[in-house]
């Protein structure tokens, strides 16, 4: 049996019975049996000369403990108290273990605070890493940076004041659970590039100046990161751009990626955000007060699922666009779209007001939208409109029920079955871009337009 933090810190806290009554607790496993005095020698830091709240740099001291407790393939542990370092490179087996909340790393400036690299198993839990705000140079990117490790575990940390990225990993496998990143100044609040197989889950990502979670690759491919039962919110989009930058979840040419059950709120631009990322399931998530566009799948994209999602206010609820690149494919069910109105910060006469749009080989079915501006359903833009069926959603409080494009060159759309109340306008509409081309097309027999079917839709 393997050394666990729990029963680490058990026989920590049983040292002092220990000593009362003469014996030397130990711990029993596989390799033989542990004293406390050879914890105290091999794993405690303090022990080998760390000092909590010690106001000098012991960058040094820590870099030798931890490459002496890696190369016997055991644990450090950080006595509660600050620590003030710099420039630590975390050695290829490296577990570095404190109290959390209350072992913290604080940066010195002058390059970096923790780096990994062609790691075999990098494992850090209950650690506070404090940037401070100090400069980190651009080698590093990260308060924080893994790269090329082949288990990572990071666990119960807190993160904050990176004057960059918070955490940037790359090429790697592995989990960040049950930890918190806030006040990143730099690209995003997390950074995964190029990872495999990497799970993100149950963390906190807060007060971030341009992004919170961000799953990248330089070139489309599979990379099956899962980012799940996070909480995301307060997130600004300081680097500017129309929105590259101010989402709560960005997704960019990673494939296979499954984004469910987080809690997003206040983005500046979209609370999850999937740029040509193919075969992504975006399910069961809470998106409340988006700048933008609440969820989007966009661009050289084929296959999304987006299902199960709660969106409240957004200039527009959930898109599937972008056809003209190549997007395509997308199932979107099950969602409730509520409050899509207001105007987008860098383009006053862009399409807002929306609940629901998409373009091309796409079910829309089973939805609820309520209260949107303008549509709830847009169907197409221009020529950009194909294969797409609108079926058994629910529709209130819109102006235009559903938007449809009649533009020469739509392909096959079917509108039927649909609860399409309180509009202002028609229920269902032929648009020639911005321009309404029809009249009410709910109920009409002869509409004209060999691609549309629009049948049994109630409307009140």
């Amino acid at each position: 049996m393997g050394l666990n933090r729990r029963g680490f810190l058990t026989a920590l806290s049983t040292m002092s019975a220990g000593a009362a009554v003469g014996a030397a607790p130990t711990i029993a496993g596989a390799a033989g049996e542990f004293t406390a005095a050879d914890l105290r020698g091999s794993f405690n830091a303090e022990d080998d000369g760390l000092r909590p709240g010690a106001i000098d740099d012991q960058s040094r001291l820590l870099q030798t403990i931890l490459e002496r407790a890696a190369a016997a393939n055991k644990p450090v542990f950080l006595p509660p108290g600050n620590y003030h370092v710099s420039n630590i490179t975390l050695p290829a087996n490296t577990r570095l273990m404190g109290v959390p909340g209350a072992s913290r790393l604080v940066y010195g400036g002058g390059g970096h605070l923790l780096l990994a690299e062609n790691g075999d198993h990098v494992e850090l839990t209950g650690l506070v890493l404090d940037g401070i705000n100090r400069p980190i140079d651009g080698y590093s990117e990260a308060l924080l940076r893994v790269s090329d490790t082949r288990h990572l575990v990071i666990d119960n940390c807190e993160l904050l004041g990176s004057a960059e990225i918070g955490l940037y990993v790359d090429r790697s496998s592995g989990r960040i659970e049950n930890t918190r990143i806030s006040g990143a100044a730099g690209a995003a609040g997390f950074y995964g590039l190029e990872n495999r197989a990497l799970a993100f889950t149950s963390n906190t990502v807060a007060d971030c100046s341009s992004g919170g979670i961000l799953v990248h690759r330089w070139t489309p491919g599979e990379d099956g990161t899962i980012v799940s039962n996070n909480r995301v919110s307060n997130i600004g989009a300081a680097n500017g751009g129309t929105g590259q930058w101010g989402n709560g979840i960005n997704v960019f040419r990673a494939d296979a990626v499954i984004v469910s059950n987080n809690h997003v709120s206040d983005c500046a631009f979209s609370a999850i955000r999937s740029n040509a990322g193919t075969n992504i399931q975006i399910a069961n998530n809470t998106c409340l007060r988006s700048g933008e566009t609440a969820i989007y799948s966009e661009f050289e994209f084929t296959g999304a699922v987006i299902s199960g999602n709660l969106v409240d206010t957004c200039a527009r609820g959930i898109s599937v666009v972008n056809f003209m690149q190549g997007g395509r494919l997308a199932l979107v069910a099950n969602n409730i779209v509520r409050n899509a109105h207001g105007i987008i910060s860098y383009d006053e006469d862009d399409r807002v007001g929306i609940g629901i749009g998409v373009e091309a080989e796409t079910t829309i079915t089973g939805n609820v939208v309520e209260t949107a501006s303008h549509y709830g359903l847009s169907l197409g833009w221009g020529p950009y409109l194909r294969n797409v069926v609108a079926t058994s959603n629910v529709l209130r409080g819109v102006q235009i029920g559903v938007y449809v494009s009649v533009v020469e060159g739509s392909g096959p759309t079917v509108i039927t079955d649909n609860i399409i109340s309180d509009y202002s306008t028609a229920a269902v509409m032929g648009f020639r871009w911005h321009d309404a081309a029809t009249r009410e097309l709910a109920g009409a027999r002869n509409h004209g337009f060999d691609h549309l079917t629009v049948e049994r839709n109630a409307t009140s």
